[in-house]
């Protein structure tokens, strides 16, 4: 990165922070790059011909662009109603920043219509813990308490490849004997180090869950005094598990027997031991039901709240944790509190300064807002903030059909995306390093993001575009753009909820290293474990809820003989707006591979790094093969870092989450005829 004359430099100091002890991955020790990067935004844009998007964006001052998307706000609320107008967030944005754009869309545009990409990613997991525990903390442990773990399953995750600095404590718990079973389709980089490697189809974990609870009752590894003292609801599920029995399981998954067998004893005797989950088990049309079976395993044989022990899920976002805690959500309220409850709604009104009956009612999920852009009774009128919808969504020919059919769109963001690409106004936004706020992560640690440099000189923070905005709405006195001055009230807004950061001050974050929520006072020292004494349900139990099979909602036929699985690269991240910019990240992984296994390739003729066409119900993308006997031969994988394999996947929504189902659809494959794009 080049030295800007008249910007002051900024000396970092060494140190290791307790979770990642030093560590990055090539995404993190990159991301310097993007700061003077000559792709980026560095002023407002809007269309050359007004409401024409075909004519080219050119540049326009912040009075001009403010100006354009107040009008169209209030044309479209005067001629739709207030839900006309909304807006989608990110699992990325500051805590400050996901508060402000909750509180914007309820109180600035007093609208029903805001969700944000963290739906496709965590909420599954997120609504199988509340509903079992009482509380969604991604890891209701520190990190460092899995090196101490000694049976560690991981399901559905590779964090070898997505979450590199997190390996060191899966290292250091091999190291001093630990076992390790993967859970995945693919033999990944995670499944390499592991003591075992079960590979089921995509779509039947769910089963695989029951099949080891099964055979868990069945051998007397379950922890009776654990279920009767600690829990409720294991008559219903131990009934319901009679009908998985290993032989009928190992013919759903294609799991062996013995491997189910082996994973439930070590799991039961070889203790302390964790059951991790993450998006491979998640993201599908029962991915909550899913993520509940490993809840109910991990409770049967009593691991949760136990020293080094319990269940977790792995987040998935730079704030996947945070960004989903404070009104972001459709459904929800800062704190974790939920809109429809009206004891949350007078608390959080009382603190905007607002009545409570001016909120409005919950709106709809992510993909199903998406799906009704530009509709009677749709939203009109979108903001997005970091996220690159036009890639990350589900079916997303379907989605940027909707996108073009929008009167007005807004996007905010570093490069020109995708989804910017498309909209009437695009703000240029600071990066990590050009703002001040907090982060919470995995392990429900909230961490303070200082700014170590001002942003360019036409470059507005996301607080000070919202703040400026509302009171272009008439509602600014309700808004700050002070980082600080947000948390403030983020943390009385907080206070009595289940998230809740009433005691967490930007001091203790710095002297600290962080704080663990549920923090309710400063002299409270915050809560690094939880479960320990009980659970923060109603009767303090812990819930198990019977989860039954079901499915895919798209199966396999003559047409579409095999399965798509979508997931992450080492080198990639989310959409690849920012990392398929990064020169070092894309030297090493310059395009998307297919990974096919050679027995399927043979099939169908196609060599390693042919071109190959994959189609689904939804559409085509073509790729590059990788072939990989570490996969298996009924499926192919690709990454959803590129335009391409979003348009492949199938927006079923899970019934609880309305999760979309990224992990399994059905598709054709053959080799890709040039000239035929």
């Amino acid at each position: 990165m080049t030295l800007t004359p008249g910007i002051p430099v900024v000396k970092l100091e060494p140190r290791e922070f307790p979770v990642n002890k030093g560590g990055l991955c090539a995404k993190g020790f990159t991301a310097a790059d993007l700061l003077d990067h000559r792709d980026r935004l560095l002023a407002p844009l809007v269309r050359k011909e007004p409401g024409d998007r075909t004519s080219p964006l050119r540049e326009a001052t912040w009075d001009e662009a403010l100006t354009l998307i107040t009008n169209a706000i209030q044309k479209s609320q005067e001629t739709y109603g207030r839900d006309s107008v909304g807006a989608f967030g990110g699992g990325g944005l500051t805590n400050e920043k996901a508060y402000a754009l909750g509180k914007f869309v309820r109180v600035a545009l007093r609208s029903a219509s805001i969700d944000y990409n963290g739906r496709f990613c965590m909420s599954s997991a997120a609504t199988a813990a509340n509903r079992a525990l009482g509380v969604d903390r991604g890891l209701p442990f520190p990190l460092e308490d899995v090196a101490e773990a000694q049976t560690v399953l991981l399901v559905g995750a590779n964090p070898a490849d997505a979450m590199p600095p997190s390996m060191q404590y899966l290292d250091a718990g091999r190291a001093n004997g630990a076992k390790h079973i993967v859970i995945d389709p693919r033999r990944t980089a995670t499944a390499n180090g592991a003591h075992l490697h079960l590979q089921p189809l995509p779509g039947t974990d769910l089963a695989l869950a029951n099949g080891m609870l099964h055979i868990a009752i069945r051998e007397g590894y379950v922890d009776e005094d654990y279920v009767r003292e600690r829990t409720t609801g294991f008559d219903a599920v131990k009934a319901a598990t009679n009908a998985y029995w290993p032989g009928a399981v190992e013919r759903m998954t294609g799991v062996p027997e013995t491997k189910m067998r082996e994973t439930v004893r070590l799991l039961a005797t070889n203790g302390p031991a964790m059951i991790l989950t993450a998006r491979g088990a998640e993201q599908h049309s029962n991915g909550t039901d899913t993520a509940q079976a490993w809840l109910n395993l991990a409770l049967a044989l009593g691991l949760v709240g136990k020293p080094y022990s319990g269940y977790g899920t792995i987040t998935g976002q730079g704030n996947g944790q945070g960004g989903r805690e404070h009104g972001q959500k459709a459904d929800q309220l800062p704190g974790y509190r939920k809109l429809d409850d009206p004891a949350a709604r007078a608390h959080v009104a009382a603190v905007w300064g607002i009545d409570p009956d001016e909120l409005p009612k919950p709106g709809v999920s992510a993909y199903e807002m998406l799906d009704r852009l530009g509709t009677e009774g749709g939203v009109r009128v979108l903001m997005v903030l970091a996220s690159n919808i036009a890639v990350s969504a589900p079916h997303s020919n379907r989605v940027l059909d909707r996108l073009r059919a929008l009167d007005f769109l807004v996007v905010s963001d570093i490069f020109r995306s995708e989804t910017a690409e498309l909209a009437d106004v695009v703000l240029p936004t600071a990066q990590w390093a050009e703002e001040e706020g907090t982060m919470t992560n995995l392990e429900g640690r909230v961490l303070r993001r200082k700014r170590a440099l001002p942003p360019p000189p036409d470059v507005k923070t996301d607080l000070e575009m919202l703040t400026e905005l509302a009171e272009r709405l008439g509602r600014g006195k309700y808004f700050s753009a002070d980082p600080r001055t947000v948390f403030d009230e983020l943390r009385r807004a907080s206070e009595g909820g289940i998230a809740d950061y009433s005691g967490i001050t930007y001091e203790r974050i710095e002297a600290e290293d962080g704080v663990f929520w549920p923090c309710p006072a400063e002299d409270h020292p915050g809560t690094p474990r939880l479960f320990a004494d009980g659970f923060p349900t109603a009767d303090g139990r812990a819930r198990f809820i019977k989860t039954l099979h079901r499915d895919p909602a798209e199966m396999p036929d003559k047409h579409f003989p095999y399965v798509l699985t979508t997931g992450r690269n080492m080198q990639q991240y989310q959409s690849g707006n920012q990392t398929r910019r990064v020169k070092a990240l894309a030297v090493a992984l310059p395009e998307p591979r297919a990974e096919i296994h050679p027995d399927l390739a043979r099939r169908h003729g196609i060599a390693d790094g042919d071109l190959v066409e994959l189609r689904s119900r939804r559409g085509v993308a073509v790729l590059r093969a990788r072939l990989s006997d570490g996969i298996r031969p009924d499926t192919v994988f690709a990454p959803f870092h590129w335009p391409g394999a979003n348009a492949l996947t199938n927006p079923a929504l899970d019934p609880h989450s309305r999760m979309p189902a990224f992990k399994a659809c059905a598709v054709a494959i053959s080799p890709h005829q040039e000239g035929t794009d």
